[in-house]
Order: C-alpha cells, then sequence, then structure tokens
C-alpha cells in the first residue's frame, strides 16, 4: 500500500475477515479540514477504503478486480483528535457487485460517519 491514499492518510487495516473490515485512520493534519475537524472526504476516503479491501478479500483473485461504483457518507459527529476507526460489513454480495455498510465511530464508540459503498466486481482484461 505504498504510494498509495492508504499511506497518506495513514490509514492502517486491522483485521479481513468474511465477517467483514476494520480499519483505523488517525484524525491529524493529513485528515482535518481547514476548521480543525475531521475532514468528510477523510471519512469518505477511509470508508471507501474499507469496502474495498473488503470486497478484494472475496473476489476472484486471478480473475476479477473490483472498483468503487457509489459512495454515500452521512458526517453525525465531529472530530479534531485522535484516531477513527471504520467497521464494514457485507450487506450483499451478488455476481457483479457488493454493497458495504461502514460505520466510522470514535474511541468511545460514537458514530462520527455512517457510508455505504457499491463495489463492482469486473472481469480482469487480458
Amino acid at each position: 500500500m505504498e504510494n498509495s491514499l492508504i499511506k497518506t492518510l495513514g490509514i492502517e487495516i486491522l483485521e479481513v475477515s468474511d465477517s467483514g473490515v476494520i480499519a483505523t485512520m488517525p484524525v491529524d493534519q493529513r485528515t482535518r479540514q481547514p476548521f480543525g475537524i475531521l475532514h468528510g472526504g477523510a471519512s469518505v476516503a477511509l470508508a471507501e477504503t474499507a469496502a474495498s479491501i473488503g470486497a478484494y478479500h472475496f473476489i476472484d483473485k486471478d480473475n476479477e478486480i473490483c472498483v468503487g461504483l457509489e459512495i454515500n457518507a452521512n458526517h453525525i459527529k465531529a472530530k479534531s483528535d485522535g484516531v477513527v476507526t471504520a467497521k464494514a460489513t457485507l450487506f450483499h454480495r451478488g455476481r457483479s457487485t457488493m454493497v458495504w455498510d461502514i460505520k466510522i465511530v470514535d474511541e468511545e464508540e460514537e458514530l462520527v460517519c455512517i457510508s455505504r459503498c457499491t463495489m463492482s466486481v469486473l472481469k480482469k482484461r487480458s
């Protein structure tokens, strides 16, 4: 994950399983907006990262790739420092799409952001 947005934002993947993905991201100078709170775009990047890694876990890696198709997010609570944790769970697994529910919480498990991400599963090109 070198030379990627994941590295730039300090995202760490803690768990990947059939149950979902858990990932963390610091709230610091890399992820704050000018008013000193967590940037909504950083939350969305964390959410899509968790969904993407989750989708990758389920695909046929020899013959398929997965890419984000749609994402939405509701920002519930402001956060100015510390760490946020994304917990991504699979809603729907089809042949060509997966829908993921991602809840981003703070250290006290209070909801910071809720997101839904649709991943597209594509055949690898030869």
